[in-house]
């Protein structure tokens, strides 16, 4: 029904199959530190609204299509997927702007999915190579057949799906959340487009059921949803992005990524002591901002400034004639993990910043697909780390290393006001250049691309910094969790098959003899605790790979790590890692152990936030009850 655009096959008997693609474009001919760094702005609001408990922040946010600057101006635009404001088109941006919360102030976000044509209304398909053999949100399905891995006839592998794209935004990180405004996977919708085609589902099965049984359902219309945020929980970075059911790996990868910052409440500190301001609604382009939120992920590019993601894992096309088969083990699009051959921060390759002799801070998060970040400062200065995933930490930490997995986040002081003017310093990549590589057992990032992240140039101050330093901080005090009430063993899984590599990861629980019992997306539900329980979650670790966990709807502390056969006792939790979090790194071999506070009632997910594995079943629902 959709052809094949762009991609080139190569026949074996009477099957054409996807051979490997790599970028054409290496990393190491871009030039770095051309392009000063994107500091996101403030999302506009559409209106102010009395809600159903009083007043309201309320946005209208749709996702379009748009050619941005993303690679320095000796190479053409690329062409992105964004967020921004459905009455500002200029504000439409990779990453999105920065949405401000206030604590205990609702925000209201009407999320539009408009990847239609702007002048014909038709729907646009996706940049990237689609599996419609995966368990996804498959829309051809029609009613009956959405949100399953679809059947197929003949000998041959499908093609790669072409029609319609479904998008459904996650606020990760929020708790408590109710269960219709969390994005669940299977609640994604089409655009509304002129031309979808007949017999498509255009909604999840989960939209249609909480727009029947949501407080707000009744104001969802095609192709869009209407979610509240409460924002009931301590001040921190949260983000919002994709999470369509076997599709967030390419909708996160063509933009749909953006920061969430929830500010005030009785765990903040007064304004002035953080580096400070933040952007600011209406700010002018040179503002002036020493709170800068940094998104670092991965891309690859082809000479045209397009973005590159692999159409298949590039299997010999005599091995791909017995392994990709209809119904087969192996997808034959998807990719186990991806690993790009540039730097990107805020949307952009290798950025530069001018920064003041003064201290900064800065809200980072990994919103890399697979890849681990080890981040160093070349000139030796420190990080003064205040908070992690879910708010502050109990007191700052100073460290010359920072490990962020896929999906968190640390908020951290650097204090240039002791460097010369001029010195040039370079923020550094010293994480593993292959997935689930070990820190000092394999090869580093390449120092001359991925080794290297931005570039931060010292000029004089132009004021006084009256913020506090780091160092003589008093952070807001939290109480740690109490006694749990139940103790969950739950299990990580890889299948392999030999000659091919890894085929699927899943998760799964652990059985009474200490073995992995495996469990795919639609198996019955094993996670189902109750509402303001405390359980210690024992994640068990049975692949070769690290795996970072997210809990939906949900706020947990990290108890220790231990190996899988418990010869050893366990270790404490890493430095950092003191505070609430959301999304933790499960190492390989091991059983990580964390306590969980749930938030509403409710259907969610747990995953591991590698997206590559996410898309393909290693995701499980979790049915938090009353």
């Amino acid at each position: 029904m959709f052809p094949r655009e762009g991609v080139a096959l190569a026949s074996v008997g009477e099957c054409a199959f996807v051979p490997e693609s790599a970028p054409t474009l290496r990393g190491r001919d871009i030039p770095k530190y051309r392009l000063p760094l994107l500091i996101p702005p403030v999302m506009p609001e559409a209106r102010g609204r009395i809600g159903h408990d009083g007043p309201i922040d309320d946005y209208e946010i749709a996702v379009r299509q748009i050619r941005q600057r993303v690679l320095p101006p000796d190479f053409d635009l690329t062409t992105v997927w964004a967020y921004g404001s459905a009455r500002h088109p200029d504000t439409f941006s990779y990453p999105g702007w920065t949405i401000e919360a206030r604590w205990r102030k609702p925000v209201r976000v009407t999320w539009i999915n408009d990847l239609t044509h702007p002048r014909t209304g038709r729907f646009l398909p996706h940049l990237f190579t689609v599996d419609p053999t995966l368990h996804w949100a498959n829309p051809p399905g029609g009613v009956d057949g959405r949100d399953t891995a679809p059947k197929f006839r003949g000998p041959c592998p499908p093609d790669p799906y072409r029609g319609p794209v479904p998008t459904v935004t996650h606020l990760h990180g929020a708790t408590p959340v109710e269960q219709e405004s969390d994005g669940y996977p299977e609640a994604w919708f089409l655009p509304k487009a002129e031309n979808i085609p007949r017999g498509f589902a255009r909604t999840g099965t989960f939209y249609d059921i909480f727009r029947r049984t949501s407080r707000l359902g009744r104001l969802w219309e095609p192709g869009t949803a209407v979610f509240e945020y409460l924002n009931r929980q301590r001040p921190t970075a949260l983000w919002y992005h994709d999470h369509a059911l076997g599709i967030t790996r390419l909708n996160v990868y063509a933009g749909l990524a953006g920061f969430y910052l929830i500010r005030g409440g009785p765990d903040d500190l007064p304004k002035g002591v953080l580096p400070g301001p933040a952007p600011r609604p209406g700010d002018r382009p040179d503002a002036e901002v020493f709170e800068i939120p940094l998104v670092i992920q991965d891309r690859s590019f082809n000479a045209d400034g397009s973005l590159f993601y692999p159409k298949s894992r590039g299997l010999p096309p005599e091995l791909a004639e017995d392994v990709y088969k209809p119904n087969g083990p192996v997808a034959p699009y998807w990719v186990p993990e991806f690993l790009g051959n540039a730097i990107l921060v805020n949307g952009r390759t290798w950025p530069f910043l001018n920064v003041e002799q003064r201290r900064y801070r800065f809200r980072l998060l990994n919103g890399s697909n697979t890849r681990l970040l080890i981040l160093r400062l070349s000139n030796g200065l420190p990080f003064w780390v205040i908070g992690s995933d879910e708010g502050f930490l109990p007191r700052p930490v100073q460290t010359n290393e920072l490990v962020i997995g896929n999906a968190e986040r640390w908020d951290v002081i650097v204090d240039f006001s002791r460097v010369p003017v001029g010195t040039e310093i370079l923020l550094l990549n010293v994480g593993p250049e292959t997935h689930g590589g070990m820190p000092g057992m394999s090869a580093v990032a390449d120092p001359d691309t991925t080794g290297q992240v931005m570039q931060f140039r010292v000029k004089k101050a132009t004021s006084r910094d009256t913020s506090t330093p780091p160092e003589k901080l008093v952070l807001p005090a939290f109480d740690p969790l109490g006694d749990e009430e139940a103790i969950r063993r739950v299990s990580l899984n890889e299948e392999q098959l030999e000659g091919v590599g890894p085929i699927r990861n899943l998760l799964g629980i652990v059985d009474a003899a200490g073995g992995p019992v495996p469990l795919h997306w639609d198996d019955p539900i094993t996670e189902k605790p109750d509402v303001d329980d405390i359980e210690l979650w024992e994640l068990h670790n049975f692949t070769v790979d690290d795996h970072p966990i997210h809990l939906h709807n949900a706020r947990f502390q990290v108890v220790n790590r231990q190996v899988l056969d418990q010869s050893a006792p366990p270790e404490p939790p890493f430095l950092g890692e003191e505070g609430f979090k959301d999304t933790v790194g499960a190492l390989a071999g091991q059983i990580t152990r964390i306590k969980v506070k749930f938030g509403n009632p409710g259907l969610f997910v747990w995953h591991c936030h590698i997206l590559e594995h996410e898309d393909n079943e290693m995701m499980r629902p979790l049915l938090i009850e009353r």
